[in-house]
């Protein structure tokens, strides 16, 4: 089987991941990194062997060998026109979440990967979790009967909740919540959603930098099935990048309960008074010759898309569904209505027309 060069696109704590991932990849032959921090840089290079490094990521674009490009960079305004610049050229483009900051972006970012006929998509790295992809299998093969309801709580910390909200303006919805939007949606396709309302909660963190605490989001679907998704960033410290959900999938002939709390191991030192709880962030970590999550094993797939010329796991269109639903979340919380999809875009003032009813699901 043939190898490619790859590049990754930002070096932090995702992109470090991805790199190391592509550096122990048989099918990579090169890799390619950029990061505009030299410290990080240098650190990632040497971890990994990269064959070239640089602070400027357009560099990237002039080496034509280089077919598949991982966009790992924050903040997340640089997703869009990084994303463009590569699909523009004809390379493969695995692009972290959000696909982008509006939905028209995101539009124009499918149609030119499918007009460039590459392989285009986006970081939902928990469909690569063993226990969601069993979840996924469940509905699929009908164990569960005809789904009724379902259920997901998640939350994280409020140290990388204040990270994260500090840099952009997105709420819980947007970049937490999304992978439990996009989860259900691909675990009940071809159903599609039809409506969405939203509540916030602003205690602690609005003081800090104005975010939410947390979104609570009710998405009804078109055969009539009820999810509702919480997703907040406030849990005080623990383990770094702590991360627990909790999953319902409830059907006519059955029922699925997911802990992925991550309290299966707990740790307790005399230095450190408590407990902490590895392993327990939603990427995953190295542990010695194996990792511990989704993220390498998603890293590893999109190489595997692209030379056996196979469609990614999450396509662009369900990404851009999956943004459309929490575009809706934030919306319905804005105005306090019900948002009815699908949103309506329009090109020339560039915003959202929206059919609201009055009410609540």
């Amino acid at each position: 089987m043939r190898q490619i060069e790859a590049a990754i696109v930002g070096t932090g704590w995702c992109g470090g991941i991805r790199a190391e991932a592509l550096s122990r990849n048989l099918l990579v032959s090169k890799l390619h990194i950029a990061e505009n921090r030299e410290e990080r840089l240098r650190e990632v290079e040497a971890l990994t062997g990269a064959a070239t490094a640089t602070t400027n990521w357009r560099t990237l674009l002039d080496n034509p060998d280089i077919e598949a490009v991982y966009i790992c960079a924050t903040p997340e305004q640089n997703h869009f026109p990084m994303a463009r610049a590569f699909l523009e050229q004809g390379r493969h483009v695995f692009l972290e979440k959000p696909l982008a900051l509006t939905l028209e972006e995101g539009d124009e970012l499918v149609a030119l990967a499918r007009r460039q006929g590459v392989k285009f998509t986006i970081g939902y790295s928990q469909r690569f979790s063993p226990k969601y992809a069993y979840a996924k299998k469940q509905v699929a093969d009908g164990v569960l009967g005809d789904p009724v309801s379902v259920l997901i709580s998640r939350h994280i910390g409020r140290g990388l909740g204040k990270k994260i909200s500090g840099r952009v303006k997105l709420s819980p919805a947007a970049m937490e919540a999304t992978h439990d939007i996009d989860f259900v949606l691909w675990c009940l396709a071809p159903a599609r959603p039809v409506k969405v309302y939203a509540q916030e909660v602003r205690k602690v963190m609005a003081p800090v930098n104005g975010a939410p605490d947390c979104n609570w989001i009710m998405i009804t679907m078109d055969t009539g099935v009820v999810v509702t998704i919480g997703a907040g960033w406030i849990l005080p410290p623990g383990y770094p990048n702590f991360s627990s959900t909790w999953i319902e999938f409830v059907g006519s002939e059955g029922a699925l309960m997911v802990d992925d709390t991550h309290r299966d191991i707990a740790l307790m030192r005399m230095s450190q008074p408590g407990s902490v709880f590895p392993l327990s962030t939603m990427p995953g970590e190295y542990v010695g010759h194996v990792y511990a999550g989704a993220m390498a094993p998603e890293t590893d797939a999109f190489i595997e898309a692209v030379i056996r010329d196979r469609e990614p796991l999450v396509t662009p269109e369900q990404a851009l569904l999956a943004m459309e639903v929490y575009t809706a979340a934030d919306l319905s919380i804005e105005t306090g209505e019900v948002v009815h999809l699908p949103l309506l875009r329009n090109p020339q003032a560039e915003r959202l027309s929206l059919t609201l009813t009055e009410g609540v699901l």
